[in-house]
C-alpha cells in the first residue's frame, strides 16, 4: 500500500529539512586564541661622510661645505650632526697649521645638524650646509699656501 503524502504533509518536511541543513551550516564555535610571530631586524653599516669646499681658502676668508654620505646598509640611516674632527694638509704643506681648538684656531667649522634619514646607496646629499673658515691668527700661514686639505669628519 502506497500512501501519498499531502501538499501539508510534504511542506512539514521541507521545513523540517530547511532547520536541519541550515542548522549544520551554521554549527560553529567561537574561540579566542594566540599564537607567535617571527622577524628579522638587519644591522647598520658605518657610512662614509664626504665634504666638499665651494672655494679656495684664505686667511680671514670662509668657503660652504656641501656634504654626501655613502650608506653601505640595505636600509635607510639616520645622519645627525657632522663634525670636523681634524683637516690634514697634503704631504708636500705638513707643516701646515691645521689646529682647530684653543683660543687661536686655524680653522673652524661649526657643527652641522643635518637631521636627515640617508637612503641606501653611494653619495647621498645632505641638505644641511657647513662653513669652513680659515682664520687670520696674526702669524705667517705661508705654510699653507698652495696645500690640499682633507677634512674628517663624524656623525652621530
Amino acid at each position: 500500500m502506497r500512501r501519498s503524502i499531502g501538499s501539508k504533509g510534504m511542506l512539514i518536511t521541507l521545513g523540517i529539512l530547511v532547520l536541519v541543513l541550515g542548522g549544520v551550516a551554521a554549527a560553529y564555535f567561537t574561540s579566542t586564541g594566540s599564537g607567535t610571530g617571527t622577524a628579522s631586524v638587519g644591522n647598520s653599516a658605518n657610512v662614509t661622510l664626504h665634504g666638499t669646499v665651494a672655494s679656495t681658502l684664505y686667511p680671514a676668508s670662509s668657503s660652504t661645505v656641501t656634504f654626501t654620505v655613502d650608506n653601505p646598509s640595505p636600509g635607510s640611516q639616520f645622519v645627525n650632526t657632522i663634525h670636523l674632527v681634524s683637516i690634514t694638509p697634503d704631504a708636500g704643506h705638513a707643516t701646515c697649521s691645521t689646529v682647530l681648538t684653543g683660543g687661536n684656531p686655524d680653522f673652524t667649522m661649526a657643527d652641522v645638524t643635518a637631521s636627515q634619514s640617508i637612503p641606501s646607496g653611494n653619495a647621498q646629499s645632505v641638505t644641511a650646509t657647513g662653513t669652513l673658515t680659515m682664520r687670520e691668527t696674526g702669524v705667517s700661514q705661508n705654510a699653507c699656501q698652495g696645500a690640499t686639505l682633507t677634512l674628517n669628519l663624524t656623525s652621530n
